[in-house]
């Protein structure tokens, strides 16, 4: 099976991962009830989970991929996405880690959910489908530096969802550049230039938007990497899972960005 394809991680990773889910569990072993074997052990069912975010398959394909129910393949799901979320919090960097002294780039992205209801409403005008709003940051190069921690359904604008999201008290202190979206908020340092109703914008404006536009371009390359993660990708499908499993999956998803970058240090 070749693992790097189903889960964008190479073994020695997923040993990591399985290694922290072990400590945390106190065991190497999924049983069931009276102490019996599981037909999938934990490597495997950890394996699965990953999968299952990174490729975004239904279920029941899943199932019959790994050879067991699709019961099975719900159960292990539920058990190990928080714990994956858990073991591998520790791993994300301070924003400042990423940015040093320079300029963050802002920028909420919609992943793609059903459309649930939920207080606020996930239909996202901008986007034109259902989601949730993930507001994200990086460097002038694109490299990651966060991801917030709280999702907020894709009807709210990227101008509430910065604050909502815990982005704001994450990148406290940050020099930040957003787009428009973000005009007029507080802890955003630098946008480009609104042009006024009726009115034209002038060529030094339009000249300075460029420039902007340019540096910005970064934060669409993170965006695009964060949803080589299929279960935050249109691509992907859509996020299929009741709604409220959304926040453990991002947060899962984060770590295992994370536990890349850490295991391409560690082994360098």
């Amino acid at each position: 099976m070749r693992l790097d394809a189903i889960t964008g991680l190479a073994r020695e990773q997923l040993g990591e991962v399985t290694a922290r889910v072990t400590k945390h569990l106190g065991t190497d072993e999924i049983t069931r009830p009276g102490g019996r074997p599981c037909a999938l052990g934990l490597y495997d069912s950890i394996v699965l989970v990953i999968h299952l975010i990174r490729r975004n398959p239904v279920q029941a394909v899943a199932a019959e991929f790994f050879g067991v129910s699709q019961a099975t393949v719900s159960r292990r799901w539920d058990l190990l996405r928080p714990i994956i979320a858990t073991v591998l919090v520790d791993l994300a960097p301070h924003p400042r880690q990423i940015i040093r002294g320079g300029t963050a780039l802002v920028d909420g992205t919609v992943c793609p959910t059903w459309d649930w209801k939920k207080p606020g409403g996930l239909f996202s005008k901008k986007a034109g489908y259902p989601g949730m709003n993930v507001q994200i940051a990086c460097d002038l190069d694109g490299e990651l530096a966060a991801i917030a921690p709280t999702p907020i359904p894709g009807a709210r604008h990227d101008a509430y969802a910065y604050a909502a999201s815990g982005l704001k008290e994450l990148m406290d202190g940050i020099h930040q550049l957003a787009d428009l979206g973000y005009v007029g908020v507080e802890g955003i340092d630098l946008v480009p230039i609104k042009r006024k109703p009726g009115q034209d914008l002038h060529e030094k404006a339009k000249a300075a938007n460029d420039v902007l536009s340019g540096i910005r371009a970064a934060v669409e390359r993170a965006v695009a990497h964060v949803k080589t993660w299929r279960m935050l990708s249109e691509e992907g499908g859509r996020f299929r899972p009741p709604i409220e499993k959304f926040p453990e999956m991002l947060a899962a998803a984060w770590g295992l960005i994370n536990l890349k970058r850490y295991m391409i240090v560690a082994y360098e």
